[in-house]
């Protein structure tokens, strides 16, 4: 155990808690006048509970921007064949009174495009480009500092580039990269909207770059590239919201990129290759910069990523402490490192925050810092102007100090930097054993013990056998994240099995095998390394997508091709009546889009829809539309589909990928109900945030329970056993698990329509399972024997209850003939997309629930 560490004598807490001196300031430490912070040590905001306290009200638009988006930002990003600068005019956005940014003294976001005219105007170092747009429609700006660079240097620099990570053995020996390559660092800014000044430190270090005229500014562009994102979250700068215009956090979104603003940053990250980055963050008293503490990520180079991550953190400390800031004084603790100065509760194992996601893209120093002063939240709404803009001075004034001491680190030490780089690419072409950190493997750092010790074991490749719509939507997306992937030209046989022509192979001798391993394997249970856990622990995409992934002990020889996109699913039978089987989110979608359209869909017995071949024209375009099949079949089906109109009282993420389902979807919430809703308008209710039913007004409640008489309830948790409950709807007790448990767990589904092609895998954050069920209630699923965590972290709580085999073999899904109840998170963040056509097909069941609890039809 690491003697720099202390642990306060207390019980171990049920939710994460930050160690040591540690103040996070989210909602108190309201200074008035300039005092000490001593607030008492408590974790930050992050679990999606936290922040879905109601139902989201986010607009459809913006689900249709970021589902529909057709901007390519790898041809903004991706550009390598002008030099620099690369100068544009920006059309300034209308003047917003109302951007929150104003309060606080800092630059509102439609003082932004005039802002950079302006930089790029002083001179002959500051390039700005387009990069996409946000969620709510703005633009995306990201900014090039360096010296300028002939056409022809600008493409030598993509060539180094491109020989780092596709030729690292030769990378690591070629003298014109080690003299001429220049170091690519990343900021990266406000990607929580309320949490604003990293944007405003950034533009001023901008500004002095576009300027300086002394030798080391000359010597640090001549071999750097510095990319600044400005804002990643415009949305939630404007409206003073950590979330964007889809209600999402974005720095949770890296393993899935379901946001448009997260696909540029990845697109950045991937094309730039970045071997340094910042992420600015706030707001932690004193200024908390990363590296973080155990568990550290088991799929990326750690010796690597410590010994510059810590270098580059000591830097910082030194600089932010330097300004002078004081408790007495100013209200400013001393800065600190979590790998040094905690025991555990700001881990770094899973790759959905930015400096994570970044380390399996070559980046071997990254970092999330928080900078100290609190002026979100409460602290906005009730701290005067004048105090707000002291802490929010502060802010910028430490952001500052970390970018200007990164760029010193950057500058001392390019060399080693680049050859740490090229070393990632090279142990993962080479199929290299990883190197376990330790006193010896990392110099310099520290208290390392055996609790920082995570390593993992690659196979040889991954393959995925099936063809399908899932398949194909994961295929697509290891190679949107630059994971390389090559398909079978005919069936071979491996291991003593035989796979298909068309099958995907991934072979883990490449250069970012860190990444491939990461969204393909099935994880870790780690219950027994930590107490306690930052957000996710679990989140296989291999189990989580409904797509089929095995290993393979080596490749087939001489059959395998390059792809650069999944082969096309989409297929119509010529002949017959046509069958969708609803198992997939984008047959789903597909099936609202006929409904929508006035095709006559029945729905068979084992839950999937049948067209009639009348319909083939129709479903040729959905086909087309949603890369789905439709096959032949004699199946007739029995009952009349239509258009399911929801009423959703939910989640962002569940809200989201429901409209990804092409549902028509109206967010409702217990304020809602009672300023009066027309029920007339929907078919059925989805409840899992934000709708309580002992809230609701008399008259509130008589209509809900109307509408519940003759339609049906999907509810998900106990917010939605508790509707379901109350309004007599199915007689069950949801028993809730450790409330921070979370992670991929082995399920058992039943036989029937609703869980007919539904993977053996399901995702829980904060698990529920139901007992005492009525003589009407079906067991559709249930957590399998034993223990059946697979990947995550799931400890009884503090009492011994609540842990995975109190769960095991108890109902995770149940139905009654009006209402459908999940104790799983089968929507959530929008990530586990195969469980989505579970939540699916009980819409559509429920649509059709009337009062006496027969179907119609």
């Amino acid at each position: 155990m690491r003697t720099t560490r202390t642990v306060p004598a207390r019980p171990v807490p049920a939710r994460p808690v930050l160690f040591s001196a540690l103040a996070v300031t989210t909602a108190g430490s309201l200074l008035l006048t300039p005092q000490p912070a001593v607030a008492e040590p408590g974790p930050p905001v992050h679990r999606e509970a936290a922040l879905d306290r109601h139902a989201a009200r986010t607009p459809a638009s913006a689900a249709q921007r970021a589902l529909g988006t057709t901007e390519d930002a790898s041809r903004a990003v991706g550009d390598d064949s002008r030099g620099y600068p690369r100068r544009q005019v920006l059309t300034p956005d209308p003047e917003n009174p109302a951007d929150k940014s104003i309060k606080l003294g800092l630059t509102p976001y439609h003082a932004i495009a005039p802002r950079l005219n302006a930089l790029q105007a002083l001179g002959d170092r500051v390039s700005v480009e387009v990069v996409g747009r946000s969620a709510g429609g703005h633009r995306l700006y990201l900014v090039t500092v360096t010296a300028p660079e002939t056409t022809r240097q600008a493409r030598a620099q993509a060539r180094m580039r491109e020989l780092i990570e596709n030729a690292p053995a030769l990378a690591a020996k070629s003298p014109e990269l080690k003299k001429a390559y220049k170091a690519p660092v990343f900021v990266n800014n406000n990607i929580h909207g309320n949490e604003w000044e990293g944007t405003d430190a950034s533009l001023k270090l901008i500004e002095h770059l576009a300027t300086a005229k002394d030798g080391k500014t000359r010597d640090l562009l001549a071999h750097s590239r510095l990319y600044f994102n400005i804002t990643a979250n415009p949305d939630g700068r404007i409206a003073g919201t950590r979330a964007n215009a889809n209600g999402f956090d974005m720095n949770r979104d890296f393993v899935t990129a379901s946001q448009p603003e997260v696909r540029a940053m990845r697109q950045i990250m991937t094309v730039k290759q970045p071997a340094v980055m910042l992420d600015l963050h706030g707001y932690v008293n004193g200024t908390l910069i990363e590296p973080t503490t155990p568990p550290h990520g088991e799929n990326y180079e750690y010796d690597l990523f410590l010994k510059n991550s810590y270098a580059n953190a000591l830097g910082m400390e030194a600089a932010v402490n330097g300004l002078g800031y004081t408790p007495a004084k100013d209200g400013v603790e001393p800065a600190q490192i979590p790998f040094r100065d905690q025991e555990e509760g700001w881990d770094d194992w899973p790759p959905i925050f930015t400096p994570q996601y970044a380390a399996f893209h070559g980046t071997v120093a990254a970092h999330t810092v928080e900078i100290p002063m609190q002026v979100n939240n409460a602290a906005y709404d009730t701290l005067p102007v004048t105090e707000l803009r002291r802490r929010s001075a502060i802010n910028v004034d430490v952001a500052g100090a970390a970018l200007r001491a990164t760029l010193d680190f950057v500058q001392a030490r390019r060399t080693s930097l680049v050859a740490d780089q090229i070393e990632v690419f090279r142990r993962g072409s080479a199929g290299a054993a990883q190197v376990p950190v330790s006193p010896e493997t990392v110099p310099g750092v520290p208290g390392i013990g055996p609790e920082d010790v995570y390593t993992t074991t690659f196979p040889r490749a991954y393959v995925l056998p099936s063809s399908g719509t899932a398949t194909a939507r994961l295929v697509d997306h290891l190679l949107a994240n630059d994971v390389r992937v090559a398909r079978a030209s005919q069936a071979f046989r491996l291991g003593g099995k035989t796979y298909p022509k068309g099958a995907y192979v991934v072979d883990m001798h490449q250069p970012k095998r860190g990444l491939a391993n990461a969204l393909l394997a099935d994880g870790r249970d780690i219950s027994d390394k930590v107490s306690v856990m930052y957000d996710i622990s679990g989140w296989s995409l291999g189990r989580l997508w409904g797509a089929a992934v095995g290993t393979l002990p080596g490749l087939p020889y001489g059959v395998l091709r390059p792809v650069r996109a999944a082969a096309p699913v989409a297929y119509v039978a010529p002949r017959g009546d046509l069958r969708l089987r609803l198992a997939d989110p984008n047959e789903v979608a597909a099936l609202n889009s006929l409904l929508r359209h006035g095709v006559e869909v029945r729905r068979a017995a084992d839950g999937s829809a049948i067209v009639p071949g009348s319909a083939r024209r129709q479903a040729a375009d959905a086909a087309r539309a949603y890369d789905v099949a439709f096959h032949a079949t004699r199946l007739t089906g029995t009952t009349p589909l239509h258009r399911a109109r929801v009423a959703a009282a939910a989640t962002a993420g569940e809200l989201f990928a429901l409209r990804e389902m092409n549902f028509e979807v109206v967010p409702v919430s217990t304020d809602v109900l009672n300023a009066g809703f027309d029920w007339s308008a929907v078919d059925v209710l989805f409840v899992s945030a934000g709708l309580e039913y002992a809230e609701l007004t008399a008259g509130a409640r008589t209509s809900l329970d109307a509408f519940l008489d003759g339609h049906g309830l999907v509810g998900r948790g106990v917010t939605g056993a508790a509707i379901g409950s109350a309004a007599g709807l199915l007689a069950a007790k949801p028993v809730e698990g450790n409330a921070d448990a979370n992670g991929v767990v082995r399920v058992v589904n039943s036989a029937g329509a609703l869980m007919s092609g539904a993977p053996d895998h399901g995702f829980v954050y904060a698990p529920v399972w139901f007992t005492d069920l009525g003589p009407r209630v079906r067991v559709e699923q249930s957590y399998a024997a034993g223990n059946p965590l697979v990947s995550g972290h799931w400890r009884p709580s503090d009492d011994g209850s609540g842990g995975p085999r109190d769960a095991a073999g108890q109902a995770s899904v149940i139905s009654g003939p009006r209402a459908v109840l999940f104790g799983t998170e089968p929507l959530f963040r929008d990530h586990p997309k195969g469980e989505f056509a579970q939540v699916g097909r009980a819409l559509f069941t429920m649509a059709l629930a009337s009062g006496s609890g027969k179907e119609s039809g």
